[in-house]
């Protein structure tokens, strides 16, 4: 017998319930045994609250079992509550707006979000969410209805995403990762070189394009800002600019505004999944903004936004007038299935002035004198100007670093690996899109189709080069140019007939499923993510609850005592060595940034991602100096990353540029300088000159 689509949700979605709920209570049995022992190994708190969850658990199945088998004594039991939210409105909004920040509040700035790190705690908290969001939403005389329901799942996905996008809000002084710390020294380049005492006049190489050190930078137009402030600034950069992006698309369809305030939120949402910076976020948000306009308004904004583009990554130089030329063709209607000459030349003419804006017009501005650059500032967007993008300068940037082609598939760098992590982060959404053209509710001819096609095919070659080269392959943020052009495709369907298809309940069940995937896929790992990492004064209380044995499993920033020694001992270590010598921060020049460390004059040169990328780029030519410099022991003191030599292959995360660090960085500096002090807690290694160095002649790599 052929079963109906309702039975099969029953016999699907009821056995899934179950196990999460079960599996959930496992999770916090864990949790809470070893606690005391006064009921069996629980504590008497510990064993309330867990009967407290057991019993939730027990509610949250029960109830979904009701509303599958027992749908009609489902609701008889929520007519109550249905009464009671059409009369407390203001109430309703309120407790929506405490249930989106409850559980990323619980778990990212509480302990307890490192203490319940399971999949399925999370999955629950994350399912009563949305069931209380979708039910306090619906207005009408049921409990929940599919639009309310779609809301919520891109509210709770969004409030994860907005949460882990501002989880390094934090005051502690040092790096939270490998370049985190010295990419704000990068951003005060612009604004604060004031902190520094460098001339107007005095270079400083900064591995940074003009845009992305504009938006970073702004925070150091506020005198003395603080670590916490510029990190809030740098999260609220992950945010901001896709919102940006999704105004952009309401200034264009002109429709209702809660719908283009959800809209917004998954175009954050989805494009987070890279994620892609800030530049060519904004960027894509100009195109967008050109859509339609008149040609004297549309033709300045795309030419800027092709330069805007390119000016942050050569690489991006095309992007704005391919988006321009799939949003005219694909986005424009159809007369007796074919496009008005009208469209093929908006089309073509702001293409064209997009790529004029991306390829040409860099090439004219040192002709006409024109800079954007601030004095002193050695800018990448400048050499690539006063250069040309030529198929030489092309043929260089693609092969004069390694391509590692495997990370394409699931490796220890990116555990699923770039095709993997593209498919799960885009199918559903491609398979929407196919649906809908295929049924005919979006139509599209011959040619839209391949004004959608063949810019994404284009994106996506780039996207896979760059991701497999050396450096690359970590996340998806090299598909940016692919994820962005996806996006716009979306953006075309909905305001082409797509809005209706969903909005009017015009979905077979199986796209319904399709597209609550879509939306649940992009939050599954910020969900995952959210944690606090600053309760390492209560490392002992962790340990308990966490069943850990080691505290470095637990992943916690240094306790208040370790820092503040590291920070005495750092700043006495520098003082004393100025005397003698330059000290160098090959590492963590945030604490001259913040003041950390004071009354050091600033050495400019060398810094680690300046020669990590060289590193990559095997620049021989580059590192002499830096080899000269450090035979010569120029440096009384270098602060830098815990140096280390062991050679590792690809069975490691980024073990092909741990050798390339080991082979030009560790082992000459290690030749020639040796360890003074390490604090493990904090990451950082202080180097002195040895007194008779070894020899060290093969510990420099040979010229080519």
């Amino acid at each position: 017998m052929k079963r109906s689509s309702s039975e099969w949700i029953k016999i699907i979605a009821l056995p899934a319930a179950a196990w999460v709920a079960v599996h959930a209570c496992i999770e916090f049995f864990y949790v809470a045994w070893g606690t005391g022992a006064a009921i069996g190994r629980f504590s008497p708190r510990w064993f309330a609250l867990f009967v407290l969850y057991a019993l939730l658990c027990a509610v949250f199945l029960t109830g979904a079992a009701l509303a599958l088998l027992r749908p009609e004594r489902f609701e008889q039991m929520t007519q109550p509550f249905i009464r009671l939210r059409s009369r407390f409105s203001f109430l309703r909004w309120a407790l929506v707006f405490f249930v989106l920040v409850f559980p990323a509040w619980f778990l990212q700035r509480t302990m307890w979000g490192i203490v319940f790190d399971g999949f399925y705690f999370r999955a629950m908290l994350w399912a009563c969410a949305i069931f209380l969001v979708s039910s306090l939403l619906t207005r009408g005389n049921a409990l929940i209805e599919w639009k309310p329901f779609l809301a919520s799942l891109i509210l709770t996905s969004s409030a994860f995403t907005i949460a882990i996008s501002l989880q390094g809000v934090v005051d502690y002084p040092f790096s939270l990762g490998w370049s985190e710390g010295n990419r704000m020294w990068d951003y005060s380049m612009m604004f604060g070189r004031e902190r520094y005492g460098l001339r107007p006049d005095q270079d400083v190489y900064v591995l940074l394009d003009t845009s992305r050190m504009f938006v970073g930078g702004l925070p150091f137009l506020i005198p003395n800002v603080t670590i916490e402030v510029v990190r809030l600034w740098i999260g609220l950069t992950l945010i901001l600019p896709y919102f940006l992006a999704g105004l952009a698309a309401y200034i264009i369809a002109n429709k209702n505004t809660r719908i283009w305030m959800l809209m917004t939120l998954w175009v954050f949402l989805f494009l987070r999944q890279g994620p892609i910076h800030a530049p060519l976020v904004l960027a894509a948000a100009l195109t967008i903004f050109a859509w339609r306009k008149p040609f004297w308004l549309a033709i300045p904004i795309i030419i800027y936004a092709g330069y805007y583009a390119q000016a942050s990554r050569f690489t991006w130089m095309f992007a704005p007038g391919l988006w321009i030329g799939m949003l005219e063709l694909a986005g424009a209607s159809l007369l007796n299935g074919k496009l008005e000459r009208t469209h093929w030349i908006r089309a073509i003419a702001l293409g064209a002035f997009g790529v004029f804006g991306g390829f040409i017009l860099p090439k004219l501005m040192p002709l006409l004198k024109i800079t954007t650059a601030p004095a002193g500032v050695a800018e990448v967007t400048e050499q690539v100007a006063e250069a040309g993008i030529t198929p030489d300068f092309v043929t260089y940037a693609v092969t004069d670093q390694p391509l590692l082609w495997y990370r394409l598939l699931p490796n220890p760098t990116f555990e699923t690996g770039i095709l993997l992590g593209l498919v799960i982060a885009v199918l559903p959404i491609g398979i929407l899109l196919v649906w809908l053209s295929a049924s005919q509710k979006w139509i599209l001819n011959l040619w839209q189709k391949l004004a959608i096609a063949a810019p994404l095919l284009a994106f996506l070659v780039v996207g896979l080069v760059s991701s497999a080269k050396i450096g690359g392959g970590g996340d998806l943020h090299n598909m940016d140019m692919f994820l962005i052009g996806i996006a716009l495709t979306v953006f075309i369907a909905w305001v082409n007939g797509g809005s209706d298809v969903v909005m009017k309940h015009e979905m077979p069940l199986w796209t319904r499923l399709v597209l609550v995937a879509a939306l649940v896929i992009p939050a599954g790992t910020p969900l995952a993510q959210l944690r606090s990492r600053s309760y390492g004064d209560e490392m002992d209380l962790l340990l308990v609850l966490t069943d850990t044995t080691e505290k470095r499993f637990l992943d916690m920033l240094p306790d208040t005592a370790a820092i503040d020694e590291a920070l005495i001992e750092i700043q006495e270590a520098a003082t004393y060595s100025k005397e003698f010598g330059e000290v160098l921060f090959i590492d963590q020049r945030q604490l001259l940034t913040f003041g950390y460390i004071k009354d050091i004059p600033f050495v400019g040169d060398y810094e680690k991602k300046i020669l990590m990328n060289e590193a990559l780029s095997t620049n021989y030519e580059y590192y002499e100096s830096f080899y000269r410099d450090i035979a010569s022991q120029r440096f009384s003191l270098i602060v830098v990353e815990p140096l280390r030599t062991p050679v590792k292959d690809s069975a490691f995360e980024f073990g092909e540029e741990n050798n390339v660090w080991v082979k030009w960085v560790s082992i000459p500096v290690l030749c020639y300088y040796q360890e003074v002090q390490t604090y493990k807690e904090v990451n950082v290694m202080l180097l002195i000159p040895k007194r008779v160095p070894d020899d060290c002649s093969q510990s420099i790599p040979p010229k080519p």
